[in-house]
Parts: structure tokens; C-alpha cells; sequence
């Protein structure tokens, strides 16, 4: 058996290697492309050919060589994927443009050590086999979701919302999505190196994508679905705080949604309210009674000040907060994950002269964590469950507020991004999270893009970015959960593991040759 797996797993000794330069500049470019397979590009099959580049440059690679092709493939990745940072930072972070291309620079280098840190495993513990390379891929971009409270974006899976591979979310959540796009990544590269047998699970991936798309986890409740109108204000993200704009966003607000009273529910996006309730609560009791006058629900983003809590506390609570009121409804609910820069500065004090601007927003510098909990949001005797821009990309968040829901709503001000690959691809994980969990998700948002999703993940309706808009639908309630919903990413994280575990049992005599060899 040991000399079966050898031979089966040990790639040929007599393949000749290129000098390390080149698999380290075939990872730079691999890394950097691979964000186009994702929105607003949509080249799908980057998503297979990116990883499966990397996986070509590892074989018969050490460790050490390993960890250097990882990093420069995870600071291509990080750097071209998520450089739509470079507008935050620099035109609302009053950051010149040098410092601002460097502190992108610095980000994909601490976050390609992820890739660095799973090729180094890969090549010292893994014999090298598609069936260790995608578990461990998983792994990393699970562990993404927590590490240093998490940066979940970028995931292979998310290249195949809408198209060939998204049966599987369902069932195993976006990481079973990226495990079978890895396996696929992989078997391309060994068919290429003449193990043909990869053509059958490659093939049986697909076809189990074809028949996982036709179970029904869900379905519409026998209830008349809610008429609802998304506000989209489009307010200037360089105007949205300053104290002598407040008024003029509010007075854009309340008259986009003149028309709408009546409907069942409205929905203003994240802090389109841009002050605590405390100090604008005439304006918040008229726009209630408004809304009990016509029979409709009101949902507003808002920044919020528990008032009572933070006298507990000896210290301000400020959260970025749902509030739902009107016409048989209620709630309130706190954001659970807050944007590093974004919501709240790591090491402020240490930082103040780097983001100057920063420092003295409110919505950015002092939030604090709702807590883990939260019932979700009473709408005309519906439960509505929220998450906040950022939050989307945390399947597992999304999945417990799902749970108990029978829609979901996401707010969100991608005004920071305006212009860029990064509201396209945050619209993206809301589609992958709707198709996760078989609930339809509303998402109102200042500048776009505002969209109506269905359960399957698709996009019923969106309203063009940048302009002052109402997009208005119908949200039916679903009923029935999906497997992901009821069981979770252990699935496919306790299968993974078993894999490496396989793995690890029968890896050949020579792992990393160059660290066998030094013994």
C-alpha cells in the first residue's frame, strides 16, 4: 500500500525545474489576475486557472521555496483585488497618494502570508495531490473569516455565483464552492502532466453541481409577498458627516420617500441618518407617525448611542445600528463586525498621523460591537434579518441571523469605493449569501448598487450607482432552510480535514526533498 501511494503521489524525479525566479513571478501574475474572475469582470475560468498556476509552480518545490511562491501569489492577489482601498484611503483618508499605495502594499503583504503560510504547509507535510491542495485552500480562506477579526474576501467560489458551480452553496456554503473550483484547478494540471484519471471526479464535480441545483430546500410562504422601496440618497461621502450637510441629507431622504408612504415597507440605507437618534428625535417621531399613518414599515440605518448602557459602562456606546419602526414593526439592530479603519481604528493612538480625517468621524473611528445574539426585526408579523455592509461577507454571520428570518435586508455606503471593482464584488457576496441560505435579500445602499435578489442569488432588479433613485419590489417571505443554513461550514471543513488527515497517513517518503535531504 505505502509503495502504491508513493508512486502515485511523487511527482516524476526526472521533470526538469525552473530557476526559482520564474515560478515566483508565474505566482505574482497568477495572483494578480485572479480578481478579474470576480465581479465586475466576470471572467469565470481565472478563478480555475489563477490557483492552478500556483499549484504548477509548487510541484517539487521546498518548503521555504514554497513560502516565497505563496507570498507572491497572495501579494498579487491582495494588491490587484483589493487596491479599490486606494480611493478610501487616499480621497476620503486625506492620505497623498505614495503613502496611500504603500499602506495597500503593506496590506497584501500581510495578507499574502495567508497563501505563504498554506504553501509552506502544503510542501512540508502534503504529499502533492489536488486532494491536499484544495482542503488546504479551504482551510485558509475559512481561517480569513476570524484571523485578526477577519478579512473574508477574495474567495474562489464566489467567481461561480450564478453560473455552473453554485448548486453546491446550498449545501456546503461558499467554501464547498471554492473546494470543488480548487479540485478543478488541480485536476487541470495533472491532466496536463498526463494523469487523465482527474477527467472522471472532475467530471462528476460538475454533473453534482447540475443535480444539486435542482433540490428545493425552500419555499415561498402562503403569504402575499411585501411591496418595498429602497431609498438610495447618492449623498457625497466628502459631504455625508459635515454638521452643516445633515439637514440637507435628511430633507433628500424624506423627499425621495414622499411617493412611497404607503408601501409596506421603506428602506433607507446604512447611516443615511448621519446623527444619533438622541439628537434627532423630533425628526424621527414624524417619520414614524408617518409611517403608522400609512400602514408602513420604516428601516433606517442609523448611528446609535445607548444612552443607558454607556452610563454602565463609564464610556460611550456608539453603534451602527438597523432601527425599524412605523406600521407593525420594531427592532433594533447593532453591527457584530466592524471595518479595521473603517469603523474603528487598531493602534489610534499610534495612527493618528497617517489618517488625520479619520480621527475625528465619528463613523469611523468609534463603534462599538453589537452583541453576537440579535433578534431579528419584527416587519408586519414577518422577522427580517439584517446585516450591515461589511457583514455580507461573513457567511456564517449571515447564516445564524438567516436562521430565524424570512428575509433578509443589507445596508450599506459603498460611497467610499465609489468607482471601483468594490461594490460589484460586495453585491456578489450578497448573492452568494441569499443562495447560501434560500431567503431573498434586499439591499439598500447611498450610492449603489441597491438590488432586489431572489433565494437562487439572482438579481431581480438593481438601480443604476451614483444617483439619486427609488428602486421598488415585491419580498416574498421563504420558509424551509438549506442544508448550509441548518449544519453550518462544518461539512466541509470536517471533510477537509479528513482529507489532509488521509493525507498525511499516506504522504510519500519525500515530502519537501529538500528538508528529507538536509537530515
Amino acid at each position: 500500500m505505502r509503495a502504491y501511494f508513493d508512486k502515485l503521489l511523487t511527482p516524476n524525479p526526472q521533470q526538469k525545474q525552473l530557476p526559482l525566479i520564474y515560478p515566483l513571478l508565474i505566482a505574482l501574475f497568477s495572483g494578480a489576475v485572479f480578481s478579474f474572475a470576480l465581479a465586475p469582470y466576470h471572467y469565470w475560468w481565472l478563478a480555475i486557472l489563477s490557483p492552478a498556476l500556483l499549484y504548477a509552480t509548487l510541484r517539487r518545490r521546498s518548503a521555504k521555496q514554497a513560502f516565497g511562491i505563496g507570498w507572491a501569489y497572495g501579494f498579487g492577489l491582495w494588491f490587484v483585488g483589493a487596491f479599490w482601498l486606494y480611493t478610501s484611503i487616499h480621497v476620503y483618508g486625506d492620505t497623498n497618494s505614495a503613502l496611500s499605495v504603500g499602506m495597500i502594499g503593506i496590506m497584501a503583504l500581510v495578507m499574502g502570508l495567508f497563501t505563504a503560510v498554506q504553501s509552506f504547509i502544503y510542501r512540508r507535510f502534503f504529499p502533492e495531490t489536488p486532494l491536499t491542495f484544495a482542503p488546504l485552500w479551504v482551510l485558509f480562506e475559512w481561517a480569513k473569516t476570524w484571523v485578526f477579526t477577519g478579512f473574508p474576501w477574495l474567495f474562489a467560489g464566489y467567481a461561480f455565483t450564478e453560473r455552473l458551480l453554485d448548486g453546491y452553496a446550498p449545501l456546503f456554503g461558499i467554501f464547498g464552492v471554492s473546494f470543488v473550483v480548487l479540485v478543478l484547478a488541480c485536476a487541470l494540471v495533472e491532466v496536463l502532466n498526463r494523469r487523465v484519471f482527474w477527467v472522471i471526479p472532475s467530471a462528476l464535480l460538475v454533473l453534482g453541481a447540475w443535480g444539486a441545483s435542482k433540490i428545493e430546500f425552500v419555499s415561498a410562504k402562503n403569504t402575499p409577498p411585501l411591496s418595498v422601496s429602497l431609498i438610495q440618497g447618492n449623498i457625497p461621502q466628502d459631504l455625508k458627516w459635515l454638521t452643516e450637510y445633515q439637514l440637507k441629507t435628511l430633507g433628500i431622504y424624506a423627499d425621495l420617500t414622499k411617493t412611497e408612504w404607503g408601501r409596506d415597507l421603506i428602506v433607507w440605507p446604512e447611516s443615511s441618518i448621519p446623527m444619533f437618534q438622541s439628537d434627532i428625535e423630533p425628526f424621527l417621531a414624524a417619520m414614524t407617525a408617518q409611517a403608522k399613518k400609512t400602514n408602513t414599515a420604516w428601516v433606517t440605518g442609523i448611528p446609535y448611542w445607548d444612552i443607558s448602557g454607556s452610563e454602565a459602562a463609564g464610556r460611550p456606546l456608539y453603534y451602527n445600528s438597523i432601527m425599524a419602526n412605523g406600521a407593525e414593526s420594531e427592532g433594533l439592530y447593532k453591527k457584530q463586525r466592524l471595518v479595521p479603519f473603517g469603523e474603528y481604528i487598531p493602534l489610534s493612538g499610534l495612527l493618528k498621523w497617517v489618517l488625520p480625517a479619520m480621527q475625528n468621524d465619528p463613523s469611523m473611528s468609534g463603534f462599538s460591537r453589537g452583541e453576537q445574539q440579535q433578534q431579528p426585526l419584527s416587519i408586519h408579523q414577518q422577522h427580517l434579518g439584517a446585516a450591515i455592509c461589511y457583514e455580507v461577507a461573513y457567511p456564517n454571520l449571515t447564516r445564524r441571523n438567516a436562521s430565524q428570518s424570512d428575509f433578509l435586508v443589507t445596508v450599506s455606503n459603498d460611497a467610499w469605493f465609489t468607482g471601483t471593482a468594490g461594490p460589484l464584488q460586495h453585491l456578489q457576496m450578497v448573492q452568494m449569501r441569499a443562495k447560501e441560505n434560500g431567503r431573498w435579500f434586499i439591499r439598500a445602499t447611498n450610492t449603489g448598487v441597491t438590488a432586489f435578489i431572489d433565494h437562487q442569488g439572482h438579481i431581480v432588479k438593481r438601480a443604476p450607482q451614483d444617483v439619486a433613485t427609488v428602486l421598488r419590489g415585491e419580498l416574498p417571505a421563504m420558509q424551509g432552510q438549506t442544508l448550509y443554513t441548518r449544519l453550518s461550514d462544518w461539512p466541509i471543513l470536517g471533510f477537509s480535514v479528513f482529507l489532509l488527515i488521509l493525507g498525511w497517513i499516506y504522504r510519500p517518503r519525500k515530502v519537501d526533498v529538500s528538508f528529507k535531504s538536509r537530515r
